[in-house]
């Protein structure tokens, strides 16, 4: 193959270059400044793939919550979570657990693995249920599956938990009836994210799966709350009693 080092270094080259250069500018679509990040209580969203994380330094970046990843599907652990659970609560990082749901696994299964897994104290945000993928199965077993591991885990937590998902995947839960339970919405790049039929507001956003934070060495989730640090913790005693 030709090279085209000589015609790089020429003005032509120079200028085509350029051109491309401003192109991509304009197309690409950069992640929010700090500016333009939105209010609210600032968290974020955690599990194996951060590693070891320092949560004190977290606290000290000025982040007041944090969902950590328990489990997923009907027998997965994070191995991350119980040092995660531990040292978040000792930083005095408000802290909350998540299931990764896996439709194609039976739900009661799924609910009955977090509870064994999670045991939530006085303080603690409710559980949220991540509902991001189908498996290949309908809308109608989807949303009974999802409202099956929500009964569940609400009569036995005595808090009702918070559903996770996107503008896109809603969808599929359109109908489910869903909207007694908190929404945790994730739309990037966006000064307002979109809330799915079925909602009426969101109460947690996560607005970029690109963050930095002290304390955590990889990128990361980072999430707002809807609202002042004293709505958050009207929030968490508004859903009721703790599980002991």
């Amino acid at each position: 193959m030709k090279s085209i080092a000589p015609l790089l270094r020429t003005w032509r080259g120079r200028v085509a270059l350029a051109a491309i250069a401003s192109a991509a500018m304009l197309t690409a679509r950069p992640a929010l400044s700090a500016e333009e990040a939105p209010r609210g209580v600032r968290g974020v969203d955690v599990s194996r793939y951060q590693g070891t994380i320092n949560w004190h330094a977290v606290k000290s970046d000025g982040v007041h919550f944090a969902f950590i990843k328990a489990t997923e599907g009907g027998d997965l652990t994070d191995p991350t979570f119980a040092r995660n659970w531990r040292n978040s609560k000792r930083a005095g990082v408000i802290r909350g657990a998540y299931h990764f749901y896996r439709p194609g696994t039976d739900a009661a299964r799924q609910a009955r693995h977090f509870l064994r897994t999670v045991k939530l104290g006085e303080g603690d945000l409710p559980p949220v249920l991540d509902v991001e993928v189908h498996g290949g199965i309908g809308s109608t077993r989807l949303q009974r599956g999802v409202r099956t591991w929500l009964r569940i885990v609400e009569e036995e937590t005595g808090k009702r938990p918070i559903v996770y998902t996107n503008p896109g995947f809603a969808r599929r839960l359109a109908g489910g009836n869903f909207r007694r339970h908190a929404l945790w919405i994730a739309h990037y790049r966006s000064t307002s994210p979109r809330v799915p039929t079925g909602w009426g507001k969101w109460t947690f956003w996560q607005h970029s799966e690109r963050g930095r934070v002290d304390g955590i060495r990889t990128r990361v989730d980072i999430n707002r709350f809807r609202g002042t640090l004293p709505h958050l913790r009207r929030f968490i005693e508004a859903q009721g009693r703790t599980h002991h």
